[in-house]
């Protein structure tokens, strides 16, 4: 089943049903007016919104309208929690090669909690305070869970995914070393993310959903060029790992979203990264210094990963970078 939320002039958006092409929508409102409400109720309404969603696959093409990536919002407009982990590990390990710092554990996970209101939507300009701050992109994976209970295992996690995600967490680099400096963890490093239009339930992965892990190539384009294409499949940590982390001290209410933080693998040589971050520490390890600028305004990412018959599954994220007019977000 794929889901989305349209604009409908609110912030949340209107629910809808996606067909297995990506080609048609049909309103759910009737069943659930929003993506939240159907995940505070998802037990009572799945079997509605499975049965409308194989209503739409199983129908002719005049059923519903087509979809725009234009109209989509992100999935979650607004979430209640949004927790990022850090799950490859040659992410993690090629920034301590650099920089001369200790490795990072592997015994837990590395887990932030960041800005849940607003996500972006695909399409969306993402607006920004300065060039000079150091603008990045992270494409990266995520899971929506329902109500996860307080000290829940990573045995039992599985059952709490609904949804699977794709999103690109924004950074501003040169803001982080100063807050780290502070111990005192991030806050004007990581402004909102931006999340691709549709959120799947694993099945429609197939075999591409493997020990709690999205096993596909997130395809990264800056400004038109490829800049990298790695796989999800080299989680250290899986997306059940992070929810029972995640949920040591705390419930987990129904809408959580939960990050893998960005997509790495051991031979980022040859296939390039998902963060412009990435690349600067294989040019510093490669040549001694960092060559590659982060992002100016008028600069566009694209990311998306598609299933493995190569059929479209999250959508794309496709986006500008913008300066900021300085005026509230309606």
């Amino acid at each position: 089943m794929r889901l989305v939320t349209l604009k409908n002039g609110k912030p949340d958006g209107e629910l809808h049903l996606v067909s297995r092409d990506n080609s048609r929508v049909l309103s759910a409102v009737d069943i659930a007016p929003t993506l939240q409400y159907a995940l505070d109720h998802w037990d009572a309404l799945y079997r509605a919104l499975h049965e409308r969603s194989a209503r739409l696959n199983n129908s002719p093409a005049s059923l519903g309208q087509a979809f725009n990536a234009q109209q989509a919002m992100a999935p979650l407009p607004r979430a209640w929690q949004w927790l990022d982990g850090s799950a490859f590990r040659s992410h993690g390990e090629l920034a301590s090669r650099v920089y001369n710092r200790a490795p990072p554990t592997r015994v837990r996970p590395l887990m932030y909690q960041g800005v849940s209101n607003p996500f972006f939507g695909p399409t969306d300009d993402v607006p920004f305070t300065a060039e000079k701050d150091g603008i990045d992109f992270e494409g990266e994976f995520g899971v929506i869970v329902d109500s996860v209970s307080m000290g829940t295992p990573a045995t039992d996690a599985p059952g709490h995914i609904r949804l699977l995600v794709q999103i690109n967490d924004w950074s501003l680099r040169f803001i982080g070393p100063e807050e780290m400096k502070t111990s005192f963890g991030w806050l004007q490093t990581k402004p909102p993310c931006s999340m691709a239009p549709i959120a799947v339930t694993p099945d429609e992965l197939g075999e591409a959903w493997i020990e709690c892990r999205i096993a596909l190539r997130l395809q990264v384009d800056w400004n038109g060029v490829r800049f990298g294409a790695p796989n999800g499949r080299d989680m250290g940590f899986g997306f059940h790992d992070l929810i029972a982390h995640a949920a040591r001290t705390r419930a987990l209410c129904a809408g959580t979203i939960i990050g893998s933080g960005t997509v790495s693998n051991e031979d980022y040589r040859q296939i390039g990264s998902a963060c412009i971050a990435d690349r600067r520490r294989i040019e510093k390890a490669d040549h001694g210094a960092e060559t590659t600028p982060y992002m100016k305004f008028g600069d566009t990412v694209r990311m998306e990963a598609r299933n493995l018959d190569d059929t479209p599954l999250f959508g794309a994220i496709d986006q500008k970078v913008v300066p900021a007019s300085n005026k509230p977000r309606s």
